[in-house]
């Protein structure tokens, strides 16, 4: 049979699911992928494709090397300055009259450098000027212009681009610490939970999902780190997403899923990952934006569900990011999916809503329906309730009225009634679930 999971004010499996001991991840929450490579030894791959390299490094080894580059080709060109003042007797004859150097006042080693600089950087000083009866001195003039052009172009064209990188734009959005498991529309889903925290939007965003999890073929062959595609939406187009406002990612788990033949118990004992890739184009650059997280099997909570963070506010939608990684338990077939899809049916697996008032800020009065009355009295009116539950049982729970008795909730600033079975499938019962009206 397929049981259901009651809502419980009881919270110790929370705490034991923290206290497990930590596993080790294969994508870190904030996107990091904790995968070291070791024993490369073909290493001059790297330099066939150095610009990549040289983005690809750490500031500090970005700086170092922009630095070094940029002093050796002055002390490059300073030594061949200067050699050729040492060739031609420069150095020798400097003080004598009617003396031409290739350089004028080009006298040491360190006048050479700085001569180099003054020439790469275009500076010019003044002071050290090369004279017209020097050809090598104009050869080398003209190689040291040309190579300090590329040199300029690929170093500040590496600092550009790994300036203007879209990595930090990934650092405004967001991930719900935790995936929920959960029934929407008479099935299982998987959800969680994705947001953009700035105004400019992510243009033709789209998101996918990877479980991650080491499997035995029948043959006996392991494969550690299995990657198994999650549907979320790809055919039906759902994975592009408007990603205005936060929105909750669904994974219907039907006959194609990975965890169609897993219950809540068999779930506890899986070791999976579930990597979640969101990408997009950055508004501002147009360059393509990434942005990982992942959810580790003691991070996917069975039963539960996201509270709502939109509101409707004078003339705008109000988003809480306060509640953005909030939950509430919800009453859950325990069962697998296959499972429920099997079970018979007696009627709707969801309730039906009757909106008793459209109009927002209504609320039951004292926020509780009074006990031993068959009905639940509003600001703007009055709405009967069935008298079979004469002395219903209520709580608060995440700023929302659950009533598990009677057949009333109340979300926030919206009323609402809502009309159950009496009789759920897959043994649900009366279940209060907060809905926006």
């Amino acid at each position: 049979g397929c049981n259901k999971t009651n809502i419980s004010t009881d919270r110790t499996h929370l705490i034991a699911d923290t206290a497990k001991k930590p596993r080790q991840r294969y994508v870190q929450k904030d996107g990091k992928c904790n995968v070291h490579h070791g024993n490369v030894q073909e290493t001059y791959r790297y330099l066939s494709d150095l610009f990549t390299t040289l983005v690809d490094l750490r500031w500090r080894l970005s700086f170092f090397i922009f630095t070094l580059v940029y002093v050796l080709n002055w002390l490059f060109f300073g030594f061949l300055w200067w050699l050729i003042a040492l060739v031609r007797g420069d150095l020798l004859h400097a003080d004598e009259e009617g003396w031409t150097p290739c350089v004028e006042n080009l006298n040491s080693f360190v006048s050479a450098f700085l001569f180099s600089i003054e020439t790469e950087t275009t500076i010019g000083y003044g002071y050290r000027v090369i004279t017209e009866k020097c050809p090598e001195g104009i050869i080398l003039l003209l190689v040291q212009a040309i190579l300090g052009s590329i040199v300029n172009a690929m170093m500040v064209g590496c600092m550009f681009v790994k300036i203007s990188q879209p990595k930090n734009r990934a650092e405004t959005l967001m991930f719900s610490h935790k995936a929920v498991i959960s029934v929407r529309d008479n099935k299982l889903c998987l959800m969680f939970r994705v947001g953009d925290l700035r105004s400019s939007h992510i243009v033709e965003a789209s998101i996918r999902a990877k479980l991650i999890r080491s499997e035995q073929t029948k043959e006996g062959e392991f494969i550690p780190l299995n990657q198994t595609d999650i549907n979320i939406g790809f055919d039906t187009g759902d994975d592009r997403l408007f990603l205005v406002s936060p929105l909750i990612i669904s994974h219907e788990i039907n006959e194609k899923s990975p965890f169609w033949e897993m219950s809540q118990a068999q779930m506890e004992k899986e070791e999976f990952e579930i990597v979640v890739i969101l990408e997009g184009m950055v508004e501002a650059t147009g360059m393509t934006c990434q942005a990982r997280s992942s959810y580790l099997d003691s991070e996917v909570l069975w039963g539960y569900r996201f509270t709502p963070v939109l509101s409707l506010e004078k003339g705008f939608y109000e988003v809480d990011y306060n509640n953005f990684h909030d939950i509430y338990e919800t009453n859950t077939p325990s069962c697998s999916a296959k499972e429920l899809a099997a079970s018979p049916r007696e009627g709707p697996l969801l309730p039906q809503l009757c909106v008793l008032s459209p109009e927002p800020k209504t609320q039951v009065q004292g926020h509780l329906a009074r006990s031993g009355q068959g009905k639940g009295e509003t600001n703007n009116g009055s709405a009967d309730l069935p008298e079979e539950n004469p002395q219903p049982q209520q709580r608060q729970t995440h700023g929302y009225l659950l009533s598990t008795q009677n057949k009333a909730v109340v979300t926030g600033s919206h009323h609402a009634v809502l009309a159950y079975p009496t009789s759920c499938s897959a043994g649900l019962g009366s279940v209060s679930y907060p809905t926006f009206v």
